[in-house]
């Protein structure tokens, strides 16, 4: 079998039949990230030790005859802001370039538990502030698909290591849409699940009532085998769903297109996306009609004031949850300083990039005295609007289907100048997480540019906690639009 060409399915039913080792395998990908990885910048901690040593634990179950959990000897990365015990988490800052976390992420202990094999760590914007992976301490990460574009971001390590077959998955986390935007850029399958499916139990906070973790792979199918080995409730997090089941994918249940409802907002078509992108997104929504699936032109009345509503929350939880990196409990501090002041000064201003710092600064200032009424509190009402309007849509629809991101990659070193450019890259993605829906990004078609054909995602959104709806539709649509 070409290794080339395995999917997390394939490569499960291909260890279970003794056609290759996880050995075999997890060594196959090494090689791939020891080759490609200095190009890319995918990866910024590699576990080749620890990855050989759990997937002979594997194979010796297999030659034993042991039963395997879902994930057995599967490679896997994990994104840089979500804590391995005993290993670097840097979050991509230079205050965390030293920092060993001493305790597991719940959603890392539950891939451990299903025999997944953890290959490292990816890159990602500063604490995962960024549409780009430009903000990341240890440089950008490449687009595979065009190294002098980005990957995207926040997850851009994570979406780039899958598709240069350096992972057959990876976990990635999604504020405002840091999973699906790189998804997008790079052409593969990125989930953000609903707010609370996933434990964020050792997830860096970025801003709380936001941020989700989700996996990245290159089928729907991929998707749901880590998405049901992670998600569920957790006595760590008091924000995960206590009463989700998370859902099986269920081969018998009958899921069709001609029983799909798909909503197409007016709003997404009203300037912005490219013509290129919009022409794609078109197509694709097409191809679904011809199919049988019921095409309804829907609205989000509220959505122009969405990016505007995400940029005055968020940087508010950034700011609060920034505090704990002082230099006082861990991270980059001053040996010689003689004073408390001086601690801080030389932790945040040595150890803090430009948009980290933008952020708190511009949070501090909306939860200020005589500003949290005007800004923050106006906000919070707006975002239950925004949630309002797609509770709204879903009593006539079952999906709504849009552009992921207004244009592919753009180019290194393009937007950096211009912070409201960048903003600009997550406007189809941060009112989903304004409120809290379940969200995909499919790999639609490609756009072709100065010679480069680049990837063009279409983002699929779901009713709260109905992932095996999303999910087992999502993989029709998805074989429906593959070219």
């Amino acid at each position: 079998m070409n290794l080339e060409e395995l999917t997390i399915q394939s490569a499960s039913s291909g260890l279970r039949r003794r056609d290759f080792s996880s050995t075999e395998l997890t060594r196959y990908y090494l090689q791939n990230i020891g080759e490609k990885n200095s190009s890319l910048n995918a990866y910024l901690d590699i576990y080749a030790e620890e990855a050989l040593e759990t997937a002979g634990r594997v194979d010796r179950m297999i030659k034993d005859g042991e039963s395997l959990p879902d994930l057995a000897g599967i490679p896997l990365a994990v994104k840089d802001n979500i804590v391995c015990a005993g290993k670097k988490t840097t979050a991509g800052s230079k205050i965390l370039g030293n920092f060993i976390s001493p305790f597991e992420a719940t959603v890392i202990r539950r891939l451990k538990n299903n025999g997944a094999v953890i290959l490292g760590k990816t890159n990602l914007d500063e604490f995962a502030m960024g549409s780009s992976t430009e903000n990341s301490a240890f440089g950008p990460t490449k687009n595979p698909h065009d190294y002098t574009r980005v990957a995207g971001g926040s997850s851009g390590g994570s979406a780039a290591a899958v598709a240069a077959d350096m992972c057959l998955g990876a976990l990635g986390s999604d504020t405002g849409g840091s999973i699906r935007q790189p998804s997008s850029f790079c052409g593969i399958v990125g989930f953000k699940p609903t707010y609370g499916a996933i434990s964020r139990h050792g997830l860096i906070a970025m801003a709380s009532s936001l941020d989700q973790i989700g996996p990245m792979a290159k089928s729907v199918e991929d998707i749901w085998m880590i998405f049901s080995s992670i998600a569920g409730k957790d006595e760590f997090d008091a924000t995960s769903s206590r009463n989700y089941i998370t859902p099986k994918m269920n081969p018998d249940k009958e899921f069709s297109l001609k029983n799909l409802r798909v909503g197409v907002p007016r709003e997404y078509f009203t300037g912005g996306l490219e013509k290129g992108v919009e022409e794609i997104i078109k197509k694709s929504v097409k191809k679904l009609e011809k199919a049988g699936t019921e095409i309804k032109e829907v609205s989000l009345p509220n959505l122009k004031y969405a990016l505007a509503t995400y940029y005055i929350i968020t940087p508010a939880e950034i700011s609060a949850n920034m505090a704990r990196f002082d230099g006082i409990r861990y991270g980059l501090r001053n040996k010689h300083a003689r004073s408390l002041r001086e601690i801080y000064e030389f932790s945040r201003h040595e150890g803090l990039g430009s948009e980290v710092k933008r952020r708190i600064l511009l949070g501090t200032y909306i939860l200020s005295a005589g500003y949290y009424d005007a800004y923050y509190l106006k906000a919070q009402k707006m975002r239950q609007l925004i949630r309002q309007d797609f509770k709204k849509i879903f009593e006539e629809v079952d999906l709504i289907a849009g552009p992921t991101t207004p244009s592919p990659a753009f180019k290194i070193g393009e937007k950096t100048d211009d912070p409201l450019k960048m903003y600009l890259e997550d406007i189809y993605t941060v009112s989903v997480n304004l409120a809290g829906l379940p969200a995909i990004s499919l790999p639609a078609d490609k756009l072709e540019k100065e010679n480069k054909k680049l990837p063009v995602g279409l983002q699929l959104i779901g009713n709260w906690f109905k992932e095996e709806n999303l999910l087992s539709f999502g993989k029709l649509i998805e074989k429906e639009i593959s070219l």
